[in-house]
């Protein structure tokens, strides 16, 4: 196997292990299923992906790098067998890849404070990190 390839097993499992306790694992599980499921049962990937979470974090919970690391090398040759047997396989794992490289707003760096004081509040209050554009009540008129 190239060493490309190689690279991208490793990237592959690699993200795949952070993912696995993240709140968006439900969505990279099922991508990662079908990747897998080539020619198998998909609810048996998706059962061994299961299985790889619940000892992953068995192992972080008792700080046994070890494990957490067998997890990951585990995936990590499944990936390379994958991408060596499905050579079209790579593109997918690309742009899962892809995907899961983008910032998302809750993982924007950056400090967020709130304050609000006093005993009424009479009027609306908005608390977040981010707002694109925002309309409490009416629009303003345009004359």
């Amino acid at each position: 196997m190239d060493a490309e390839l190689t690279a991208l097993a490793a990237a592959g499992a690699t993200a795949l292990v952070q993912q696995m306790v993240t709140d968006g694992w439900g969505s990279v599980r099922d991508r990662v299923g079908a990747l897998f499921s080539r020619g198998r049962d998909e609810d048996v990937v998706v059962a061994e992906l299961e299985e790889s979470r619940a000892d992953l974090v068995a192992a972080r919970d008792g700080e046994d790098e070890e494990a957490a690391a067998d997890v990951q090398a585990s995936w990590r040759s499944r990936l390379r067998r994958t991408l060596r047997d499905d050579p079209e396989a790579a593109a997918e794992l690309r742009a899962l890849l892809d995907e899961l490289a983008q910032p998302s707003i809750a993982s924007a760096p950056g400090t967020l404070h709130n304050t609000v004081s006093g005993s009424v509040q009479n009027s609306t209050v908005v608390q977040t990190y981010t707002v694109g554009a925002l309309t409490i009540g009416q629009p303003p008129r345009r004359g």
